[in-house]
């Protein structure tokens, strides 16, 4: 039987990975799964009870509760959503309640998933694993400019340091710290576009994997 492809594509906050993955999925032809998206919802709906991020019992109750609609939701994003998920992320029970759910959706007709521990403990053992990162300066700069797309104000500075704060947190938790598999292909994004990181990402999936091109990938 066939094993189904999964590509891992780990790296920090705001490095361009969810953009990159959905498009390496549309051109591989692979199913996508932005697991932050798990952890941001445990987190958005601890808060929602008016509840402490850092209460395990609590997180890991929502994390166990939680349903595909409340990856749907438009409040996942932002300076209180990305500290609850890093914070709720660092719970063992929480990640222990969302690691058969990521798995699954890898095994079932294979995936390329974004995160922060795919490829050193969701799937270890995934064909091609990606950490793609980008210096906190130009990090800051492109979350920065995406909340002002948004039409939401906020202080060059204050992001950069947000984004340093939770680099910090998610290298420094006990539990499935953020960083590179010993077998990840390093991507460094910081002074390239989205269309040159896509094409050099695409290039190194394919190498990787020993796939011929076949001509020019989906947008």
């Amino acid at each position: 039987m066939k094993l189904a492809i999964v590509i891992a594509v780990d790296g920090p906050a705001a490095a361009g990975k969810g953009t990159l993955a959905r498009r390496l999925a549309a051109a591989l032809g692979l199913p996508y799964l932005d697991t932050g998206l798990l952890y941001r919802a445990t987190g958005r709906r601890v808060l929602d009870r008016g509840a402490d991020p850092h209460d395990a019992a609590i997180a890991a109750a929502e994390a166990a509760a939680l349903h595909p609609d409340d990856l749907a939701r438009d409040d996942l994003r932002g300076p209180a959503a990305d500290m609850a998920a890093s914070t709720v992320a660092a719970i063992p029970a929480v990640r222990a309640a969302l690691l058969d759910w990521q798995r699954d959706f890898g095994r079932r007709h294979g995936a390329v998933l974004d995160g922060r521990d795919i490829g050193t403990v969701v799937f270890p053992e995934a064909p091609v694993k990606l950490f793609v990162t980008a210096s906190p300066e130009e990090r800051g700069r492109r979350r920065w400019l995406e909340l002002l797309s948004r039409g939401v104000a906020a202080d060059a500075a204050q992001v950069e340091a947000e984004i340093r704060a939770r680099d910090a947190q998610d290298a420094g938790r006990a539990v499935a710290p953020l960083k590179p598999a010993a077998d990840a292909l390093l991507l460094d994004t910081t002074r390239m576009d989205a269309e040159a990181a896509f094409a050099t990402a695409l290039a190194m999936v394919r190498s990787r994997l020993n796939l011929l091109d076949p001509g020019p990938a989906k947008a």
